[in-house]
């Protein structure tokens, strides 16, 4: 696959929207097993380590699997939110995240801000941004399901998880190059298996939710029903993410 993470492409100032990655898959907007969402974009594969260092300026994954196409991990959902709205400032869209009264821009956000789990409580969406932000809950488990296209399976693209996922018996104990197990119904990777995926939503307390299984997990850990939570400011071997955007 192209690290298309890498490139960005210039706008022509006539007040359009910027077009969508190319990587980015069209979710239509619909209901699935009592889940209701509007229609949004979803990048088909978890952020790369190329994707995030293009942004951050460096990548914190080391000793589960290296390399440009691999998934970014040890990153906390603090980094996500922070990835997105500078990746969203680099690319010259309008930032989902404000941090308490701070603003979108992190650079102005206050020293200490991500080193204290409670503080993703001050962490607030402008969900008509049209920047990068983590999915919601449940535009992740619609995703997950194959939209409207759902085919009702166990797993994300299929009910055999050797088929779709990077699990405990498949994995040799590490990551792997997204994209390189078979897609689901709306030809997104690795929703199940590979890395822990965070989303937007509070699991409990000073939790936010984690799904879809890693490369350590059972196969009771990656059906697409299955939800987990981590603190805000966990960052594990086997934790990333994928973005969203609205629809325009």
């Amino acid at each position: 696959m192209k690290t298309a993470m890498l490139h960005y492409r210039v706008y022509a100032d006539d007040g359009s929207s910027p077009p969508m990655p190319e990587h980015f898959a069209f979710v239509q907007g619909g209901t699935v097993a009592g889940i209701t969402v509007s229609s949004f974009y979803i990048d088909k594969y978890e952020l790369t380590q190329a994707g995030y260092q293009a942004v951050m300026g460096s990548n914190p994954a080391s000793g589960y699997g290296v390399g440009s196409n691999y998934p970014v991990y040890y990153v906390s959902w603090f980094n996500a939110i922070e990835y997105c709205n500078r990746r969203s400032i680099q690319e010259g869209l309008t930032p989902c995240y404000s941090y308490s009264s701070y603003g979108t821009n992190p650079d102005n956000w206050p020293a200490g801000w991500n080193t204290n789990e409670n503080n993703h409580t001050n962490v607030s969406c402008n969900w008509t941004a049209n920047g990068y932000r983590l999915p919601t809950e449940m535009e992740w488990m619609f995703a997950a399901k194959g939209g409207n296209q759902s085919q009702g399976y166990t797993y994300s693209g299929s009910n055999t998880i050797g088929d779709v996922a990077w699990y405990y018996y498949n994995s040799s104990s590490t990551t792997h190059t997204v994209g390189t197990k078979a897609a689901n119904e709306l030809g997104i990777y690795d929703l199940s298996g590979n890395v822990w995926e965070w989303c937007w939503d509070v699991y409990s307390g000073s939790d936010r939710v984690v799904r879809g299984g890693g490369w350590g997990s059972l196969a009771g850990n990656c059906p697409v029903s299955y939800r987990y939570g981590g603190h805000a400011t966990d960052s594990f071997n086997d934790l990333g993410f994928r973005c969203v955007r609205v629809s325009p």
